[in-house]
């Protein structure tokens, strides 16, 4: 891989990092407002379902998350193994699909509960 790949690599690494920062302190906070406030899980689901800020907010995250997520994983592998760079980017590039996939299938699926999805 190209230096210029690198170069994009890596700015996408911490760019995905400042995203993370903000989006689990955002998701730690409703956690917590959840928790306390006794909401149940029928009465979270009733709040997040058909909400177009739940699903953006969890969208930006789940990208945040994949891309992060799939960038680490091909440092350590590359690192740690002896597979072929081709190999480490093809299959890191799987999970980041696979992360995408689930991901979306999980916010979205809470999303169209309100029937508007």
């Amino acid at each position: 891989m190209g230096e210029r790949a690198q170069v994009w690599l890596w700015a996408a690494q911490r760019a995905s990092a400042a995203v993370l920062a903000i989006t689990v302190a955002g998701h730690l906070g409703v956690m917590v407002y959840a928790i306390r406030g006794g909401l149940t899980a029928a009465e979270i689901t009733g709040r997040l379902a058909g909400n177009g800020a739940f699903l953006a907010f969890y969208t930006v995250f789940l990208l945040a998350v994949s891309v992060h997520g799939a960038i680490g994983l091909r440092a350590i592998l590359r690192e740690w193994t002896r597979l072929p760079g081709g190999a480490v980017n093809v299959l890191c590039l799987a999970v980041a699909v696979a992360l995408l996939l689930l991901g979306w299938r999980a916010v979205h699926g809470l999303y169209a509960l309100g029937g508007l999805g």
